[in-house]
């Protein structure tokens, strides 16, 4: 329990020196990671959402991507898409944002 605690400790230290002030949602976050929950993060423009996902993946050494929904947004945008590869003449899997551990 001990290395937990510890664990937890560092990445909030760690993302506090991103976000200044906002210990609730950075323990929230790394609750439901703990926990292997989920997330959603719903808030007005500019207060932070992004760089907490980014900071919390980048903390616990995840990948992160973010997607920006748009009304001419397709599936594919999201998931991926097969790309045909000219040299060795076959589809090739290009994995869209979704594949990516923190989105």
């Amino acid at each position: 329990m001990e290395i937990v605690k510890e664990f937890a400790n560092k990445v909030i230290n760690n993302v506090e020196k991103v976000i200044v002030g906002k210990r609730g949602p950075v323990e929230a976050a790394l609750l439901a990671l703990l926990c292997q929950g989920h997330i959603l993060i719903e808030d007005v423009p500019g207060t932070g959402k992004t760089i907490l996902a980014r900071a919390v993946a980048l903390s616990i050494g995840c990948s992160f991507r973010r997607i920006q929904f748009t009304p001419d947004m397709l599936p594919s945008d999201v998931t991926g898409v097969s790309v045909f590869n000219q040299k060795t003449h076959e589809f090739e899997f290009r994995p869209g944002p979704v594949f990516a551990q923190i989105v």
